[in-house]
């Protein structure tokens, strides 16, 4: 009888931690990663932070070694899926070959959103997603002097951070009327905006940029106010699309990623999805969600290990995240998401420690703890428990 095979296509966080969760569940056919990237699998949050600042090697985030991979038989395959033939089982390659599967797993990620204006693709103009972005920027700083960012985003800040500690003048533009808009309550976006201003980074808000400009090297970014302001070096940081041309054209359902049940399965009982690809309906929040989070995609990809293995695991750990700036460790706990209510605990005016609690209709969502341990892990054990919390203690029995 000819062994069974598994196919992973990405070579992600939630990738890397399928393959090896597969082993762990009992499968014993050949199990493929399929990645694009010369590289082991790594963890990509460094990125923005250690790696671009130079203080680590991508050896050292390697999500497994080479050595695992060889012990538990999984071949990784450096090339990109371009389709998927559902009824026939097989996948091709753009290196001309055909692959057949039993199981297949898609943790194809996403990839950076494009900036629509002219010049965007002058050169240095960067977006940051790989480890090859990055080594790309890092070059780029050597001889550069001004660095603009766009974007005000987790990404954004932590680049500006980074590009700090290599000596850069460094511009934030964000779009909107805050940093961190989109996630964040105001108290939070004016710390961060602080802490970066103090940092020497130039914060602006309600900056939209038009144009890029330059004699084939970026040299000015213009607003739509008319000003131009001088770079040598520009990072684009403005959210991401989910890689799900593959899943679309094969015919699986996709709504804001590749729609899967708590069981991580697509709309094909022997496909499942995982990571920052995936969307899936979560109970507590009562709505279908994609999540960007690397705790949320090895959850997932362990679920979906399970799964092609016959397991019963389903998704249910609380999303989770986290963002490193500069000497500040920001954990959230929960989506806040709807939230009617905020109640600080310390001062995020004063400091660099306070944590925000989140509410809605009277019930504790979210929340984001700045250099405050014991509130991320107080926060997540209530939200997961749906405990009561007291508003008036939160500053008493939380504050560090």
């Amino acid at each position: 009888m000819t062994a069974r095979r598994a196919v992973v296509i990405g070579a992600s966080h939630a990738g890397a931690q399928l393959a090896g969760g597969l082993r762990q569940e009992g499968w014993d056919g050949e199990i493929v990663l399929i990645g694009n990237e010369s590289a082991l699998p790594y963890q990509r949050p460094p990125l923005s932070k250690a790696y671009l600042s130079g203080t680590c090697s991508l050896d050292e985030f390697a999500i497994r070694s080479k050595e695992f991979y060889a012990k538990q038989d999984i071949q990784i395959v450096d090339a990109t899926a371009v389709s998927i033939n559902r009824s026939s089982g097989h996948i091709s390659l753009n290196t001309g070959e055909a692959l057949s599967y039993d199981k297949l797993a898609l943790c194809m990620g996403a990839r950076p959103r494009r900036l629509a204006v002219p010049g965007a693709d002058l050169a240095g103009v960067h977006y940051l997603r790989t480890a090859v972005d990055v080594e790309g920027i890092r070059a780029a700083a050597v001889a550069a002097r001004r660095a603009v960012i766009v974007g005000g985003g987790y990404i954004g800040l932590e680049t500006a951070a980074s590009l700090r500690t290599l000596g850069l003048e460094v511009i934030v533009l964000e779009a909107t009327d805050r940093v961190l808009e989109r996630v964040s309550a105001p108290e939070v976006s004016a710390f961060f905006t602080r802490i970066h201003r103090e940092e020497g980074v130039e914060v602006r808000t309600g900056a939209c940029v038009v144009a890029l400009t330059g004699d084939g090297q970026v040299r000015e970014v213009l607003l739509a106010d008319g000003e131009a302001l001088p770079a040598d070096l520009v990072i684009i940081g403005i959210g991401v699309e989910p890689n799900t041309e593959l899943a679309t054209a094969a015919g699986l359902a996709v709504d804001n990623g590749i729609v899967i049940d708590s069981r991580a399965l697509t709309s094909d009982a022997d496909v499942v999805a995982a990571g920052d690809c995936a969307s899936h309906h979560m109970a507590r929040y009562e709505r279908r969600i994609r999540l960007e989070s690397v705790p949320s995609a090895g959850e997932q990809a362990k679920v979906a290990a399970s799964t092609l293995c016959d397991g019963s695991k389903e998704i249910s750990m609380l999303p989770w995240f986290w963002s490193d700036q500069y000497d500040l460790k920001l954990q959230i706990a929960g989506l806040n998401t709807g939230y009617d209510e905020v109640v600080l605990s310390g001062d995020p005016a004063r400091g660099r420690d306070f944590t925000c609690f989140y509410f809605r209709q009277g019930e504790l969502i979210a929340a984001d703890c700045v250099n405050r341990p014991r509130d991320f892990v107080f926060s997540k054990r209530a939200i997961m428990q749906g405990a009561s919390v007291d508003r008036a203690d939160l500053a008493l029995t939380c504050a560090t």
